[in-house]
């Protein structure tokens, strides 16, 4: 069976690369929930395995982080923050600021996809109400997002499996990985900033502050202090968890029990926001992978490949992270490299976290955030195309991953 698992491997990565099988509407979730069915059917993989490979503390610790964002969402802060974010009495300049330090910080303590999920629309409806172009802001969220999810264990998908492997210290990821985070939110602003397409509407919009704050009178949702205390408690909780407990999945997974006895909230509307065909990918890649990984022959191979490519040279690390990133994806290439890698120290588990995610800001198929903030926009009415994020993504991932480069090699 070693060859069916290699070719189930090859065509469900190769399926992450282009998003979709030809000629089928299959997406990346359908792909790896499909690769690990033909496994299991075709006895290649039994069902002890299969759990086996299966990481629930991962899988735990997103669905709480999921929870926990719905629970922010539902309360209406999403929508508060954005508007007061776009009703600063600021130029653009000012306004684009606001934006990335929002997105960066919201971001380090929740999923950065969700954060984008929810502020883009609001961002771009207040935006539009100051007669300016929404297009550098919304790539803006997306920078952000990405760039401040780095900085804790918690900020991003790939972040949470990279701790579970490596059972690292929440405290120590943070010291890491904090300021290659801040480095790279200050490049998205100076980036942004300085481009063409900010430029020629801050040229246009005029310098007075108030002028551009007076059209933005947008109704705001109200913010539900109740609910939201409830979130606020329940990240504290979280962060605990991370800081003092070992068995983090268990514990996390009574901050979700918490959240669903709500008087306020429905069980739907707690798990309405859960990104259910994630949790989904994540199950089919960890069968997918795990089952290379069991095999001795395959597994040494690529293990061996990677010590020739000396994978462990931050360097090279850097540079596999931006191809994989912007082909299979950071979440994919960060499952192979942990499944099926070389042994990882603390520092290097430290540098692929902060790598993988700064990767993702390259191009739009970077990371998943880019993507859901692309669409959002594109049901806004704003078309923001492959070009428009490349201008943008590119010099900003590539002076981001430069300058953490150094920071790791400082460090290390």
């Amino acid at each position: 069976m070693n060859w069916l698992i290699a070719v189930v491997f090859v065509l469900v990565y190769i399926g992450m690369a282009l998003g979709r099988w030809p000629w089928l509407a299959i997406n990346r979730t359908g792909i790896a929930v499909f690769g690990a069915v033909i496994l299991l059917i075709s006895g290649a993989v039994d069902r002890d395995g299969a759990l086996a490979s299966i990481d629930f503390a991962t899988l735990a610790v997103l669905l709480t982080l999921m929870v926990l964002s719905s629970q922010y969402a539902a309360s209406g802060f999403f929508d508060w923050i954005g508007h007061r974010i776009t009703a600063l009495k600021c130029g653009p300049g000012g306004l684009l600021a606001g934006v990335i330090v929002m997105c960066g910080v919201l971001s380090a303590f929740l999923t950065n996809d969700v954060v984008v999920w929810a502020v883009t629309p609001v961002l771009i409806t207040g935006v539009i109400a100051r007669r300016l172009d929404p297009k550098p802001y919304v790539i803006a969220v997306a920078c952000a997002a990405n760039a401040g999810s780095a900085a804790t264990l918690i900020g991003n998908p790939q972040n949470l499996m990279i701790a579970e492997f490596g059972n690292l210290d929440f405290i120590g990821f943070v010291l890491a990985c904090a300021v290659p985070a801040l480095l790279a939110l200050g490049v998205v602003y100076v980036v942004i900033l300085r481009s063409p397409m900010m430029r020629e509407q801050t040229h246009s919009a005029g310098t007075g502050a108030n002028a551009n704050a007076r059209s933005v009178d947008q109704p705001v949702r109200p913010l539900d202090k109740t609910i939201l205390t409830k979130a606020v408690l329940a990240t504290i909780a979280v962060i605990a968890i991370f800081v003092f407990v070992e068995d983090r999945a268990l514990w996390s997974l009574l901050v979700v029990g918490a959240l669903l006895l709500s008087r306020r909230l429905s069980t739907d509307q707690v798990l309405g926001r859960v990104d259910w065909h994630l949790l989904a990918l994540f199950c089919g890649l960890f069968i997918v992978t795990g089952a290379m990984a069991q095999n001795d022959v395959i597994a040494s191979l690529f293990r061996d490949v990677l010590i020739t490519l000396q994978i462990h040279h931050p360097g090279v690390l850097a540079g596999v992270s931006l191809a994989g990133s912007n082909t299979i994806g950071n979440v994919p290439l960060v499952m192979m490299l942990l499944s099926l890698g070389p042994e990882w120290s603390t520092e290097m588990f430290h540098a692929l976290a902060i790598f993988s995610t700064l990767s993702g800001n390259f191009l739009i198929v970077g990371s998943v955030a880019n993507i859901i903030a692309v669409e959002q926009a594109a049901k806004a009415g704003t078309v923001i195309s492959f070009i428009d994020y490349a201008r943008l993504g590119v010099p900003v991932t590539l002076i981001s991953l430069a300058l953490s480069l150094g920071w790791v090699i400082l460090i290390s």
